[in-house]
């Protein structure tokens, strides 16, 4: 099989530090102090292919977009261009940097579409794709702060795994939201395409903006509430309902933090969360409806750090909670993700609780 790669090395950036996003934000987000969380991911998911699949022949585009990664994952890749622009030595790469690696694989007969970042990226893919009215499959590491497209492998592990070896394609959304207006606190979420897919029970729905009534669940939170103890407050409308009751307008799209009647923090960064802190801290989040993430979608302020010193509850409407099955968690951090896996009481209502398997 010959597999084209490409990387978008600065996707994720801005997730830890807060902003939701790095389209047109990459400068801030290494004022904030953020590292790149795409190679990375790129090699966990490269290093799961070699390891079922060694002998497949990789493809890819220079440096970060794809080379380096391939090398360290113990691939010899063949590099079919290098990106360009003046800001390449700075690793900031462009979308049309991303679109002319796509135009360069296809005609080098590839056979699966392998691209690592997040909904930007999958639309320069899949637009690229059918402009040049190609067939070829592609398939998403997720390395982004938002993913609301269904062409993505729940982890990059996963998408190693379903390239080593898949035998049926399917039709898949891509869709993309305005970053403008999403840290603002508006989700504005628009289908761009149709891709094709390989057909695995490892990816990703895509997420359903929709959720039911939460008020009894969010009384019941609070009626919860601990004096000393320190809630971090995930993003989202479920959590949002948690957040007025309590007595404060929170950031929709942000993590707030809130103590004793107290706000600490508002779309705090993961900093920001940990600088607040206490002796007892308790992280309330909401899966993602139709994927059911909890963790590594949207929120990533909760860092692996984060969660290390915190207990999770989670909380999900009635709704909701039928059009998941199973919980996620997709942190970068495998020890993290394994002390998460397991049974959780998820909290339905005021009372009422439903066990719910994370995998």
């Amino acid at each position: 099989m010959r597999i084209g790669v490409v990387v978008n090395p600065i996707a994720g950036m801005g997730g830890r530090v807060g902003l939701k996003g790095t389209d047109g934000m990459v400068t801030e987000a290494r004022e904030r102090g953020a590292e790149q969380r795409a190679p990375a991911r790129a090699i966990d998911a490269l290093s799961a292919l070699y390891e079922r699949a060694p002998g497949t022949k990789l493809l890819t585009y220079g440096g970060e977009m794809g080379a380096n990664e391939a090398r360290e994952a113990g691939f010899d890749p063949e590099v079919v261009g290098e990106p360009e622009g003046e800001n390449t030595n700075t690793k900031e790469t462009s979308a049309s940097d991303t679109r002319e690696a796509v135009h360069r694989l296809i005609s080098e007969g590839i056979d699966l579409l392998l691209f690592v970042g997040g909904d930007g990226t999958a639309v320069d893919v899949a637009e690229t794709l059918s402009a040049e009215g190609s067939e070829v499959p592609m398939l998403g590491v997720p390395a982004g702060v938002k993913i609301y497209s269904s062409v993505f492998a729940v982890t990059p592990k996963a998408a190693g795994r379903v390239a080593a070896g898949f035998d049926r394609v399917e039709e898949r959304e891509v869709n993309d939201i305005d970053e403008e207006a999403y840290r603002d606190g508006e989700v504005r979420a628009e289908l761009k395409a149709i891709a094709r897919v390989p057909v695995a029970e490892s990816l990703q729905s895509s997420k359903q903006l929709g959720g039911g009534t939460v008020e009894s669940l969010a009384q019941g939170v609070a009626d919860d509430v601990q004096e000393g103890v320190t809630y971090v407050l995930g993003p989202g409308s479920t959590v949002g309902a948690i957040k007025a009751e309590l007595g404060f307008e929170g950031s929709p799209l942000g993590v707030d933090v809130w103590r004793d009647g107290e706000l600490l923090a508002r779309d705090a960064n993961e900093e920001e969360i940990l600088a607040v802190l206490g002796d007892e801290n308790v992280i309330v989040v909401s899966p993602i409806g139709g994927q059911g993430f909890v963790f590594g979608r949207g929120n990533h302020q909760l860092s692996p750090a984060v969660i290390r010193r915190s207990t999770v509850e989670i909380v999900a409407s009635k709704t909701k909670l039928d059009g998941i099955g199973v919980l996620r968690a997709d942190t970068g951090d495998e020890d993290v993700d394994e002390s998460l896996r397991g049974w959780h009481k998820v909290r339905v209502g005021r009372f009422e609780r439903r066990m719910l398997k994370l995998s």
